[in-house]
């Protein structure tokens, strides 16, 4: 009798774990990977309105999964690493980490104040409005040709680490764009492209600009300006590279002229 019991606790309990497991898989979080895992901590996404963070394989030269941790969600921590450039990361699921400078602590008092609605971006919106209200430039010399190589990139695949011709990621579309029209050599990263030539205000964008999301020193994604509001980028997996309009919804933290 006693044997049976026993079977019966170990099969509800392996039934838990895999519950867990398939929680933790899901890209969207769920309370019930507390109660398979031993960590407490929670965070919460504090990043861009109507946008998430890169969900990454691991914390040392990771691959991106294609999947991202929406602004303002809360997550539990099931392990903690630091890169080496020194930076904080999270693992918030099997094979998935988090930067942990785009998180705060979910119970903190700055939590509270991380908006979640897209609702709430008047000071946002108001910036966008002057950038739509400002008279369109048209593209000149090598920024024409910045446009021109950017438009014939439409509809290729987006695809981590790659620079062309076939596929790209946003970093990779830039540098590969400015090289090939312009001669501009582009660092490969966000990092580095962010880094470059000469920060210009949102409402006097020019084509051919640089436009960047995310931390003003260290933005996870970058496109390139074409005017009339628009811009193209290497956008996600699902969407490859495709051109869009300035939106309060996804709006740039800073954008850079690296065009004479």
């Amino acid at each position: 009798m006693n044997i049976k019991s026993n079977f019966v606790k170990v099969t509800a309990a392996a039934a838990l774990t895999m519950t867990g497991v398939a929680t933790v898989n899901a890209v969207k979080p769920n309370a019930t990977t507390a109660k398979v895992q031993a960590a407490t901590t929670k965070v919460k996404i504090n990043y861009v309105l109507g946008y998430g963070v890169n969900i990454w394989t691991k914390s040392n030269h990771g691959h991106f999964t294609g999947q991202r941790a929406a602004h303002g969600t809360t997550w539990t921590v099931i392990g903690q690493a630091t890169d080496k450039k020194g930076r904080s990361w999270y693992q918030v699921g099997q094979h998935q980490w988090i930067l942990a400078q785009y998180t705060v602590q979910a119970n903190s008092p700055k939590a509270k104040r991380v908006v979640k609605k897209t609702s709430n971006v008047n000071n946002v919106v108001k910036k966008n409005n002057k950038a739509k209200a400002k008279k369109s430039v048209q593209a000149t010399g090598d920024a024409s040709a910045v446009v021109t190589l950017a438009s014939a990139q439409l509809g290729k695949a987006y695809a981590w680490g790659a620079s062309g011709e076939d596929s790209f990621d946003c970093s990779g579309l830039t540098s590969y764009v400015y090289s090939k029209a312009a001669g501009v050599k582009l660092g490969r990263t966000t990092y580095a492209q962010v880094k470059q030539g000469t920060t210009v205000s949102m409402s006097n964008l020019q084509p051919g600009d640089l436009l960047f999301w995310g931390s003003a020193s260290a933005p996870y994604h970058v496109g390139i300006y074409v005017g009339n509001n628009q811009y193209i980028h290497a956008a996600t997996p699902g969407q490859g590279v495709i051109k869009q309009t300035l939106s309060s919804y996804f709006y740039p933290s800073v954008a850079k002229r690296v065009l004479n």
